[in-house]
């Protein structure tokens, strides 16, 4: 199954976070909070203003990016586990 997003939405793929501190302490899974970035697997065509124009998206396939921890709608694809949300949820884009 693939999906497109409609609007300003983005289909985003958590990405896992470290399950080991910088001292080595693991955590295990039921006390580690759900990763707050991710990748954007797909991109809508954009927001349309009140008189019709489309505002162009500011992020891309393949960005990385900061979210808040409830932030978007989880579905399952495939038994993965994605999140879709607006283009306003997202806070950041992480760059190399």
């Amino acid at each position: 199954m693939k999906l497109r997003p409609l609007a300003d939405r983005v289909i985003v793929k958590r990405i896992d976070s470290e399950t080991k501190t910088a001292s080595g302490i693991v955590i295990p899974d039921a006390a580690a909070e759900k990763p707050d970035q991710g990748e954007v697997l797909a991109v809508g065509p954009g927001k349309k203003t009140d008189k019709g124009e489309l505002l162009a998206m500011n992020v891309k396939v393949g960005d990385r990016v900061l979210f808040g921890k409830y932030s978007g709608q989880t579905v399952k694809v495939d038994g993965d586990e994605l999140l879709v949300m607006k283009e306003e949820d997202l806070f950041a884009v992480v760059e190399k």
